[in-house]
């Protein structure tokens, strides 16, 4: 349809923002009403959306749809890892996961049919059967989803590295009083309408970034606990610098004349991009239960040091070396190994601290973190643009890793361990 790319880089952003902003409203249905109706729920969500997409030749038609199914997807993403935290306390890292790795090594089973059928039946064909086909499986599988009944969960065993709070925090004691983020959403709003009538919608993203960090990062530090906003702060720099790569892996290759060279790896030869985004869907998937699992064993903080620490140096590599094909694919699939984890480790660490009461919803609410992150992705397109090349957006994504690494062992690991021990 003629459409440029940082017009459908529009579209993934709203998919994101919406699939993670609202998981805190479906975290507090799942956390009153129990989580079958609200995966059901998110089931026919994603269906309509991407059978909307099969027939939308507008961009008003595409992003409306990209809001459905991203409402969708949060619903079903947030209730699953929100049941995983209350059933295994003391397997939270692992749980949380290998939930998780459904959302990342999952879409690593369609990548080669979804080319396919696209090249075969084209793109209308293949959004509608697939949007059908996952609709009414996530539908069924609903009813099997419940949470843990009393006597149920397992007895958490003592463990120096892995603390654990035994107060349960209501997510208005986290965030602060409700009011005061409802006065938030319609500045919000009222701020983004004024932008956009006044043609700068470029900036409605970055305001809104600003205005979290600004408003929010105030009400939580005076009204709630100011902890989470170290948290909240912590998953936006890695998960915006592993955004900053991984949105854009498509459009880099192809900058670096790579997307279509073939290479030949494990006995198996595909293109550079089509090779990369198949291991990097794999890898993202295990790296969840993986590091997850050594959360459960070395700490939080911890692990949360050794990956973010790999993510940065393995960006700054790909930034090095991704020019040659082979090294791309390694080195890609590097970052998003490493990049992954931020969905096991921050969703188990936010229940260790605030307790599994709602964990849903407080663990939703970290999660929109992901939302703010993904609100500076289309600015990478401008950076490209205006520098000429992809190698400062490489370098900004590098040490926002590494600096997640550092207050990850320097200040949130001592901070979480007095906020714990004051009940």
């Amino acid at each position: 349809f003629g459409w440029d790319r940082g017009a459908i880089q529009v579209a993934f952003t709203l998919f994101v923002l919406f699939e993670t902003w609202l998981v805190p409203i479906e975290g507090w249905f799942v956390d009153k009403y129990g989580p079958s109706i609200v995966i059901f729920v998110g089931g026919v969500l994603c269906g309509i959306g991407w059978v909307m997409n099969s027939y939308a030749d507008t961009l008003t038609a595409y992003y409306i749809a990209q809001v459905i199914a991203g409402i969708g997807a949060g619903g079903v993403y947030g209730t699953c890892i929100g049941t995983a935290l209350k059933w295994f306390p003391d397997k939270r890292g692992l749980a949380a996961g290998l939930t998780a790795a459904g959302f990342g090594a999952g879409s690593a089973l369609t990548v080669v049919p979804i080319q396919q059928m696209i090249a075969a039946s084209g793109f209308q064909a293949t959004f509608f059967n697939f949007g059908i086909g996952q609709g009414v499986i996530v539908c069924l599988l609903a009813f099997f989803l419940r949470v843990p009944r009393p006597g149920e969960v397992p007895h958490i065993a003592s463990n120096a590295n892995v603390i654990q709070s035994e107060r349960q925090f209501a997510p208005t004691e986290i965030i602060g009083p409700a009011a005061f983020w409802m006065a938030g959403s319609a500045i919000a709003l009222i701020g983004a309408a004024a932008l956009w009538f006044a043609g700068l919608q470029f900036y409605i993203p970055l305001a809104l970034a600003l205005l979290i960090f600004g408003y929010g990062g105030f009400v939580v530090w005076t009204r709630g606990q100011p902890i989470f906003l170290l948290m909240y702060f912590m998953f936006v720099i890695v998960g915006a610098g592993g955004l900053m790569v991984t949105a854009n892996l498509a459009p880099i290759s192809q900058d670096l004349k790579i997307a279509g060279v073939p290479v030949t790896l494990f006995g198996l030869t595909m293109t550079a991009l089509t090779f990369a985004a198949t291991i990097d869907r794999i890898l993202n998937g295990l790296t969840r239960p993986f590091f997850g699992w050594v959360s459960d064993h070395i700490g939080r903080e911890n692990t949360m040091f050794i990956a973010f620490f790999i993510e940065g140096v393995g960006i700054f590599a790909l930034y090095k070396l991704g020019h040659d094909p082979l090294w791309f694919v390694i080195l890609s699939g590097l970052v998003f190994f490493a990049w992954g984890e931020i969905y096991s480790l921050f969703p188990s660490t936010c229940t260790d601290t605030f307790g599994t009461r709602f964990a849903t919803t407080n663990a939703g609410l970290l999660y929109t973190a992901k939302g703010t992150a993904a609100l500076l992705v289309p600015y990478t397109n401008q950076i490209q643009k205006v520098t000429g090349s992809w190698d400062t957006v490489f370098v900004i994504a590098a040490a926002l890793n590494i600096l997640a690494a550092v207050l990850a062992v320097a200040v949130l690991k001592p901070w979480r361990a007095r906020v714990i021990a004051r009940g």
